[in-house]
């Protein structure tokens, strides 16, 4: 929903209005490919058996979350992990499309989400993940 009329959010004639309804499904996905992209090599490193995916809403169950993270993190592992469906990630994209972010600051919120779930995936608590800059 846009709420119309001069100098109000969405108001596409006002410069610096909200400027993300144009961050359609795919661009969204291309955001969370960069911030995949740019990971640096001690994480990539570590990842294991883990699928990163988007999704449009979370299930109502979970209330308005931003991401999710689905699986056994890493250091919970044990040696008889094997044979397991992947991990997953899931980025939720209409949460963060609902909190009316200029482009900018949209794609900083997608980059801190992607990274937080990811942490939970190598088994980092959320004080870590603060001291990150991943929270």
């Amino acid at each position: 929903m846009r709420i119309l009329g001069p100098g109000r959010q969405g108001d596409p004639k006002i410069p610096g209005s909200w400027e993300n309804q144009q961050v359609d499904r795919s661009e969204f996905e291309q955001v969370v490919d960069e911030v995949l992209e740019a990971l640096p090599d001690w994480v990539v490193a570590k990842v294991d058996n883990l699928h990163i995916i988007v999704e449009e809403e979370p299930p109502t169950e979970l209330g308005e979350v931003l991401g999710v993270y689905e699986g056994i993190s890493l250091d919970e592992r044990s040696a008889d992990y094997w044979g397991a469906l992947p991990d997953r990630i899931v980025v939720f994209r209409g949460p963060h499309m609902r909190m009316r972010l200029k482009k900018r600051e949209l794609r900083g919120e997608i980059r801190k989400t992607v990274l937080h779930e990811l942490g939970h995936h190598l088994g980092i608590d959320d004080n870590r993940l603060t001291e990150l800059g991943w929270d």
